[in-house]
């Protein structure tokens, strides 16, 4: 399994490319201005990344609990990108209606706009961090304590 700054790299890095590409973009699909996209980004890439490093620890000890290991096939990465991002669905939705002054159906289908766009990077983003950081084969059991 990873070890705790191994999921804070993985968590920081997917959360920095991931602003970079849906501000602008969203400013200009939503035609808001890019501050406010900027802030619903931020807040957005806060709460995910918090979530980032939570999901991914406990989907990775149900695989473990499960399965016996946690190397993920394409199923598994498929169920995995989207029970993150219906959880992200859930808890962002609320703020961007009231951020926006927009209703909820409008702050949803923005929501899942969003959560379309990520839950591809998602997929993206952790099959090749696995390629550039391959999960050892061999790891202690994580106990939230960094490793050197």
């Amino acid at each position: 399994m990873r070890n705790t700054r191994d999921r804070i790299r993985q968590a920081v890095g997917f959360e920095l490319i991931g602003l970079a590409i849906v501000t602008p973009l969203g400013a200009w699909i939503y035609d808001h201005p890019m501050q406010n996209i900027g802030v619903i980004a931020i807040v957005g890439a806060t709460l995910a990344t918090v979530w980032n490093y939570f999901f991914n620890l406990l989907f990775d000890h149900a695989m473990q609990r499960h399965l016996g290991y946690v190397q993920k096939s394409v199923y598994a990465r498929i169920l995995h990108a989207v029970l993150f991002e219906l959880g992200l669905l859930l808890a962002l939705m609320p703020f961007i209606a009231w951020f926006l002054e927009i209703s909820l159906l409008q702050a949803f289908l923005m929501d899942v706009s969003f959560s379309l766009f990520f839950m591809v990077y998602t997929f993206v983003y952790s099959w090749a961090y696995d390629v550039i950081f391959p999960v050892p084969m061999h790891t202690e059991p994580d106990t939230g304590q960094p490793s050197e």
